[in-house]
């Protein structure tokens, strides 16, 4: 082949590069523009659509480019077999990290969309991340040349070696996938457990569940450890939930009166609050005649569990107001005890 044709073979691949990294670097910056746009919708699908763009823009043009380059430079029918193979494979592997990149945040924006809260469960992302790229290399292998189904094998004995020297973490895993199917908990849920820890559900990842306590520390949790302790969902059936509120009176009060202030009291409560739920009714249950006072129990409602102490705190600013205003007495703990039967009792307080 004369000399002439080879640099002129050189010189068009090169150009064909130099078109290629153009159309790369324009594609580049409209991708992004149109990501910024897809930012300012409420819709989730078009941000991750854009994103995909923007990820493969670039390299799809330059890995294009590349391949008629190397057509243009009439490389020998293997030299050219192995170039394509080459490129196919880091094609398969660059579209692989993309969509692996666009399944996970499907996963995430439907489970955020049905939990309706800023928590995350970063498990079935991350399965999704996995799976996608763990086909994206067996396609690659597949198309360098490797048989996969040796590769299958391996990895079907390896995977039993693996799986008992992993039984922790897998046991974790498969304890988290069943919590997050079977509903459970959520994230975004309160919750409390028999050993004692308690807040709101963060995150639950491949290993752990973490959780955010009322004094805004994160408590580590494993997975497995749902399985085998008793639980209370403060978001289950419901957020909403009853609050009960003890209180005391004086044994002489006239409880029919007691009642109404305590009503009355509860629903401004609850309207004037936006913990409280403006429609519910407030109850007043009257359950014992104690040593110096007659108990009774207050029952609100509470839009979720976290509002209980704003709720407590002002209705018990108010009714302590109304039964100071209306005369009705809290009684201080006394005790009547006899010293001598020749003696009058005494009153200890």
């Amino acid at each position: 082949m004369p000399d002439s044709l080879e640099w002129g073979s050189v010189i068009a691949a090169a150009v064909i590069m130099v078109v290629a990294v153009v159309i790369a670097v324009v594609l580049r910056i409209l991708s992004g523009r149109l990501a910024r746009r897809a930012r300012d919708t409420r819709w989730a699908w078009d941000d991750l659509v854009a994103r995909l763009l923007h990820d493969l823009a670039l390299p799809l043009a330059l890995l294009c480019g590349a391949w008629l380059a190397a057509n243009v430079l009439r490389l020998t029918p293997r030299t050219l077999d192995i170039t394509g193979r080459v490129l196919a494979a880091v094609t398969v592997m660059l579209v692989a990290f993309a969509l692996a990149r666009m399944g996970a945040g499907i996963v995430a924006s439907t489970a955020l969309g049905r939990q309706n809260s800023g928590a995350s469960a970063t498990i079935f992302a991350n399965i999704t991340r996995t799976v996608v790229i763990g086909v994206g290399l067996l396609v690659m292998l597949q198309t360098l040349g490797v048989s996969i189904a040796p590769v299958l094998g391996a990895l079907g004995v390896g995977g039993l070696a693996v799986a008992l020297a992993l039984q922790d973490t897998l046991a974790n895993l498969f304890a988290g996938v069943h919590v997050l199917a079977s509903k459970t908990i959520e994230p975004g849920d309160y919750i409390k457990l028999s050993t004692g820890q308690e807040g709101y559900v963060v995150d639950i990842n491949w290993r752990n569940t973490s959780i955010r306590t009322l004094s805004d520390n994160i408590e580590v949790i494993p997975n497995q450890r749902f399985s085998d302790t008793i639980l209370t969902n403060y978001h289950r059936p419901a957020q909403e939930m009853s609050l009960i509120i003890p209180c005391r009176v004086a044994p002489d009060s006239d409880l029919d009166k007691v009642e109404q202030v305590v009503i009355e009291v509860g629903q401004e409560v609850m309207a004037e609050d936006e913990g409280g739920v403006k429609d519910a009714q407030t109850l007043v249950r009257f359950h014992t005649f104690a040593e110096s006072s007659i108990d009774f129990n207050v029952i609100l409602r509470i839009n979720e569990f976290g509002e209980q102490f704003r709720i407590k705190s002002e209705f018990l600013k108010r009714l302590h107001r109304r039964f100071r205003d209306e005369g009705i007495e809290i009684p201080l703990p006394m005790r009547r005890l006899v010293v001598d039967g020749d003696q009058p009792a005494h009153l200890l307080s």
